[in-house]
């Protein structure tokens, strides 16, 4: 008992040692931080599965609630969010709402018009492969390259990359030259361009889920770094703990950020499953890959419903929750069924509890709570504020 009590005394000295050290770390680097983050202020992580697009729809209604409650009908996602990450189709989501005009600095789609594209391309991004090639891969990468290498060009024509996107970005792939996670990162990207990759290719590594497509080879825009790249979900589909992580130890863009309870983490799931695959008593080889996608988002929303018990309120799951969907249902209503389904809350140690609010309410409260209020939209407490004479700070111009 005395060596446990020994035991603790040491932790605790040395655990407030590193405090103070951190402390006045960040005290020196006080004069390189932008005057419109304040210290008491919480990162904003925004994390979108892989899946499906119906999490699109999700982000629509996000993004009208902090235009209506900041009273600013230009307000984007990334005004309010500190970091974005996505995995597959969240990958691609991710990457249309950060990617920045760069002349403007100003993001290229809003959360509709992203939604939009990708509907309206949907044909084409998902065109089946050739006959004679179906056997290894069911849509046709070339297709889905075009679409995508379209749209993300500058006006001269470049190919926007990484260094492009207006607020951090986290990306997840599988190398199969390393056998290991690779992780596209706007930070990596903007300190050598042997990390910065043309975006287009960054949504088509990330979306190489077997079977579906071939795997991708792409290199970095100097040609130093490469990467045979299938889909991230297989080992990251729910993006939230890495880009946690890498808050927590990027000290240059989030030098006053010590621990989890210096963050708030919006984690979107995929929509309810297919009737199609729920109710097959065989395991199909797109059957398995979705259990294994399902089976690590779960996982990691277990791990950060964990971390932040202390506080649930900064961490807020949206999930289905409902029953399969017929294959006639529609993107829209998918995502409003999504949106008045009553949310999920994990409980320490295993477990889910049925909140009274649904996933819907639980967006809205998420965004009031975090500083964005009916008004003029120039509340400083808001990351809306400023933000046309701040853009250089976030590197968006």
């Amino acid at each position: 008992m005395e060596l446990s009590k020994l035991t603790l005394e040491i932790f605790s000295r040395l655990e407030m040692k590193w405090l103070m050290e951190c402390s006045n770390e960040r005290s020196s680097n006080n004069q390189a931080w932008s005057p419109s983050k304040k210290k008491e202020e919480k990162t904003r992580i925004l994390s979108i599965d892989g899946g499906d697009l119906v999490a699109g729809e999700v982000l629509v209604y996000l993004e009208d609630q902090i235009k209506a409650k900041s009273s600013n009908p230009e307000a984007r996602i990334p005004d309010f969010f500190d970091i974005i990450a996505g995995t597959g189709m969240g990958g691609v989501l991710a990457v249309l709402l950060t990617v920045s005009n760069p002349g403007t600095g100003r993001p290229l789609f809003s959360a509709r018009e992203a939604v939009d594209f990708l509907q309206s391309n949907h044909r084409d991004l998902f065109r089946p492969a050739g006959f004679f090639r179906r056997r290894s891969r069911k849509f046709s990468a070339s297709s889905f390259e075009r679409v995508l290498r379209d749209a993300l060009r500058g006006s001269d024509g470049r190919a926007l990359t990484l260094r492009d996107a207006c607020k951090p970005l986290l990306i997840p792939c599988y190398d199969l030259n390393t056998s290991a996670p690779f992780v596209f990162s706007r930070a990596d990207a903007s300190d050598s361009p042997s990390f910065d990759f043309d975006l287009w290719r960054v949504c088509r590594a990330t979306s190489a889920t077997p079977g579906l497509f071939k795997p991708f080879k792409l290199a970095s825009i100097d040609g130093r770094t490469s990467c045979a790249a299938i889909d991230g979900g297989l080992v990251m589909n729910n993006p939230a703990a890495a880009a946690v992580t890498h808050v927590l130890h990027n000290k240059r863009e989030f030098p006053f950020v010590s621990g989890v309870e210096d963050l708030a983490v919006l984690s979107l799931g995929k929509g309810p499953p297919s009737r199609r695959l729920s109710g097959s008593p065989r395991c199909s080889g797109a059957a398995v890959i979705g259990i294994v996608l399902d089976g690590v988002s779960g996982t990691v929303d277990q791990i950060l419903g964990n971390a932040f018990c202390w506080n649930p309120s900064y961490y807020v799951r949206i999930q289905a929750n409902g029953p399969a969907t017929e294959e006639k249902d529609g993107l829209k209503t998918a995502g409003e069924r999504m949106l008045s389904e009553k949310g999920l809350e994990t409980l320490p140690f295993g477990g889910k509890r049925l909140l009274k609010e649904t996933n819907g309410e639980l967006i809205e409260a998420f965004v009031h709570r975090l500083g964005v209020s009916q008004g003029d939209g120039k509340d400083s407490a808001s990351p809306l504020s400023g933000w046309m004479t701040t853009v250089s700070s976030d590197n968006c111009a």
